[in-house]
């Protein structure tokens, strides 16, 4: 197919990038490692870590994690916020040849137990602070070593040891815990683990390209997550990938390596994700934000120096602008304000530039195709509501229900093809199937329109997923947990539009329960299903709109039938 949108593409921007160059993801973070040794990694509650801390510290855990006898591959999960020990665990169970499994930190334990027991993991490093949800549930999965980390575990000896106090004892966040010791599983300290595995030696490992690297959960058409299945190659070309896009906004700084990365977004989020392996393949150091939620100490770190990139999803982008204290913040070296994970509205865009003089960029991407696929150029000096371009070495095509490309200018879903995107679904090979098409595109469910310069935009939706702050819900989840409260007969929910989130869930059920009420039905919600995923707004109806058939109608209850 012609990629006529390579003409549209910034001066100096490669067409075409060559994972090639890497043996694996393994080899381009211990090459990043070597290199950038002395080189500040990460600044976390004002504790540093040194590139030549991550490798020493991940090589001991990685040769823990050997010792234990896992066998090649193994699936090891991971439940962390931002935090150094986050990347350190990653590294490790990278480099000792296993397959990261990312896990949501606030998962409740029927989230917590699907992702495990589906992805077959046999170890989890997880933060005390999340160990009540992992006691409810771990004797019913494949989970044999628990490696359980403190939070001022990497942030110094005196200072390290007062915040973990201070979270366990002053704030109270780490809820009471006891975790089952049956069936020869056992518990061992992140600390413990770090001691022990400096004597061991971490051996080498066969990976290539085609290993897999990571099982990135995302929503199921089911009702149940399933792991997006993300191979060294796929990595490493989303980091080559975002290279490319990225370093021409990077010109007036010089180096690539003094740049301070802000990571506010999640880790365990694939957009986070690839943004913090770039900021590694670049050797410059990022600035993790545990908690970005409290926005008046999330200020505060980005005022104590300068920054350069900041990605963020629309509501943290406008919760920032709407702080009495944002104005107090230096945006003089901030080169790249990066928009993704849900839509970018054109009022908050223009509202940050205003304030900060940069450019909101919007780009678009999933889990499945590591947060990479299309962005507007980064030298963009106005918001264009577009989600921009494909990226170096990324093919899209705006295809109808039977997989035929169509014509420019005509909506249908769109499509996206590159060495990015995953190999497929993790043990789900009907599932995996259905996502391409015949010529190898993989389906979106996004319905878009590609102009004549190769800009795409999304007008809607062809799944019934809702996009909340950036984050996946599907409607069938929450309907399986909803329809098993007591006093509900059916139930079905729907996405409704949001200043703050984008979108936020309104849920319409049927009783059969008179004394039912909606807030019955919220504190079951509260339960069973993680935070974003609760509902707003909870609706009582004597019956829902259906099919002849008896299918839901859920775009009838959109549009308020």
């Amino acid at each position: 197919m012609e990629k006529h949108w390579l003409r549209s593409y910034p001066a100096g921007i490669p067409h075409d990038i060559d994972p090639g160059q890497y043996r694996s993801l393994t080899q381009l973070l211990e090459e990043s490692f070597r290199k950038n040794a002395s080189r500040p990694f990460s600044v976390c509650m004002e504790q540093w870590m040194t590139y030549g801390d991550l490798d020493r510290l991940s090589t001991a855990l990685g040769a823990w994690l050997q010792a234990q006898g896992l066998e090649p591959g193994a699936r090891v999960a991971l439940m962390m916020p931002n935090v150094p020990q986050f990347a350190v665990s990653m590294a490790a169970i990278l480099r000792a040849g296993y397959t990261c499994v990312n896990v949501n930190p606030l998962y409740t334990a029927r989230e917590l137990e699907h992702q495990l027991k589906d992805s077959g993991a046999s170890a989890i490093i997880i933060l005390e602070n999340f160990a009540h949800t992992l006691s409810e549930i771990v004797e019913r999965t494949s989970v044999k070593h628990v490696v359980m980390a403190s939070m001022g575990d990497l942030l110094g000896a005196a200072y390290g040891r007062w915040i973990t106090f201070a979270v366990r004892h002053l704030a109270k966040l780490v809820p009471e815990y006891k975790l089952p010791l049956g069936g020869g599983r056992k518990v061992t300290p992140f600390a413990r683990a770090l001691s022990q595995g400096s004597s061991l030696p971490l051996k080498p490992t066969e990976q290539s390209l085609e290993s897999i690297a990571f099982l990135q959960y995302t929503g199921g058409t089911t009702g149940l997550s399933k792991g997006a299945v993300l191979t060294h190659g796929n990595i490493v070309a989303a980091i080559l990938q975002a290279e490319a896009w990225f370093t021409p906004a990077l010109a007036r700084v010089g180096d690539v390596s003094r740049c301070n990365l802000v990571a506010a977004l999640p880790l365990y989020h694939i957009f986070a994700l690839t943004l913090c392996l770039l900021g590694i393949r670049w050797g410059a150091h990022l600035t993790l934000v545990p908690n970005p939620r409290d926005i008046g100490k999330f200020i505060e770190v980005l005022k104590r120096r300068p920054f350069h990139i900041l990605p963020a999803v629309n509501t943290l982008f406008n919760a920032l602008l709407q702080h009495p204290q944002f104005r107090s913040i230096d945006f003089s070296q901030l080169c790249v304000s990066q928009a993704g994970g849900m839509a970018a509205s054109e009022g908050t865009a223009r509202a940050w530039q205003r304030a900060t003089g940069c450019t909101m960029v919007e780009g678009w991407g999933m889990s499945e195709t590591c947060a990479i696929g299309t962005n507007n150029p980064v030298l963009s000096k106005e918001f264009s509501g577009s989600i921009g371009l494909p990226l170096p070495s990324i093919e899209v095509a705006i295809k109808d229900d039977e997989g035929r490309s169509l014509p420019i200018g005509d909506p249908g879903e769109i499509c996206i093809k590159g060495p990015n995107v995953m190999r497929g679904y993790y043990n789900q090979a009907e599932e995996t199937l259905r996502a391409f098409t015949p010529d190898g595109f993989m389906r979106t469910g996004d319905v878009g329109i590609m102009d004549d310069r190769g800009y795409t935009k999304i007008i809607d939706r062809k799944k019934d997923m809702i996009l909340v702050s950036g984050f996946n819900v599907f409607p069938n989840e929450l309907e399986n947990v909803i329809s098993t409260c007591p006093g509900v007969i059916e139930c079905a929910a729907v996405g409704v539009a949001d200043e703050k989130s984008g979108e936020t869930i309104k849920v319409f059920v049927v009783k059969n329960d008179p004394i039912l009420t909606e807030d019955d039905v919220a504190k079951f919600c509260r339960q069973n299903l993680t935070g974003y995923k609760v509902p707003k707004y909870i609706e009582f109806r004597e019956d829902l709109p259906k099919t002849n058939v008896g299918k839901i109608l859920r775009r009838e209850l959109r549009n308020g039938k």
